[in-house]
């Protein structure tokens, strides 16, 4: 090897070894050696150690090889159809890009949710990607067929200021308004966008006798993000807008992670004049992948295998993405070291 192929190699190295390997050509290192310091110490003798070091780098990489080509448990085996083999990044990125453009057929689910609020209140409960939108937006259609005010609530204002652009974009800028603590654009819109806070507010103020006389004509009020219930701070605001909300207007709750959407959904029957029928999936339309980014540039897929595993205990790291955590956390360490 080189001097720059031993130094690059040494680099891959555990920091645990690299101390050992030290430890054995140029005695103990200090305590607070970092992981650069000890490479540079080991460099400084490899003239006459090359062999020693080469030897401790190639054990090293056959171990690494090894490990990498046996399946850690059974159950890794069982979920990976190469038998344990880590994937590849060209496996991991494959497929990722813009789809071919095809008609748009909604889902048997989407269909339901938008019936189902002509009989009452609804909540999606769907993986992210799966089309919740198409649910606001077509609900919203039916509202504006009908002449009603419609309420969309996000816990955001970027969030808000994005789908204002959307809803703006589909029907038209004349008839969405926006309203959030620093905005106040186009306020007498059919289509209100607002952070859920201003929406309780408007409703705090018509329980207090200031009443704003367009929600007589709020006929559907959309809780976007709304597993914010369960936020130990922010929570109590979306329970007092469902709380608040006037009776003749429909809710529609959105949300991909609420945990107990059963509960939730026989609580708003509870305490609303309509029954809330619950709408829930857990097929993903757009499957997840996870993948790790060193700070170097370096992508590795994060677990073993391309698809994200089934449940957390079979969770099994790549070698690849551990090795890079390795390094990240021995890096971290030594910079915080070397700033202290």
């Amino acid at each position: 090897m080189t001097r720059d192929e031993l130094e690059r190699a040494l680099a891959e190295l555990p920091f645990r070894l690299l101390r050992r390997l030290a430890r054995t050509i140029a005695g103990p290192p200090a305590m607070r050696m970092g992981k650069r310091r000890i490479i540079h110490t080991i460099m400084a003798a490899a003239e006459t150690n090359q062999a020693r070091i080469e030897a401790a780098i190639r054990t090293h990489q056959a171990e690494q090889h090894a490990i990498a080509a046996v399946p850690s448990t059974p159950a890794e085996a069982a979920a990976d159809p190469k038998a344990g083999k880590p994937a590849d990044l060209g496996s991991f990125l494959e497929g990722i890009g813009v789809p071919e453009p095809r008609p748009f057929v909604p889902d048997d689910w989407q269909v339901e949710a938008v019936d189902a609020l002509e009989r009452g209140d609804v909540i999606v409960s769907v993986p992210t990607g799966s089309g919740k939108t198409y649910v606001a937006v077509e609900a919203t259609r039916r509202a504006m067929r009908e002449e009603r005010t419609i309420v969309y609530t996000s816990p955001l204002k970027a969030l808000s200021n994005t789908k204002f652009t959307e809803f703006s974009k589909v029907f038209g800028p004349e008839s969405v308004g926006i309203i959030t603590g620093d905005r106040r654009d186009n306020p007498n819109a059919p289509i209100l966008i607002m952070t859920t806070e201003i929406l309780r507010n408007l409703l705090y103020d018509a329980a207090g006798g200031e009443i704003d006389v367009r929600l007589d004509t709020l006929g559907l009020v959309i809780l976007d993000e709304s597993q914010f219930l369960g936020d130990p701070e922010r929570g109590v605001v979306w329970e007092e807008t469902i709380i608040f909300c006037p009776s003749q207007a429909r809710m529609l709750l959105l949300s991909a992670s609420i945990g107990n959407p059963q509960e939730l959904a026989a609580w708003l029957t509870s305490i609303r004049p309509n029954p809330c029928h619950l709408i829930r999936h857990q097929r993903r339309s757009v499957p997840l992948r996870a993948g790790y980014l060193h700070p170097n540039g370096k992508l590795t897929p994060l677990f073993r295998t391309v698809a994200m595993p089934p449940s957390p205990s079979q969770a099994i790291l790549h070698p690849e993405a551990k090795r890079l955590f390795t390094m990240y956390e021995e890096d971290a360490s030594y910079g915080s070291r070397r700033s202290g």
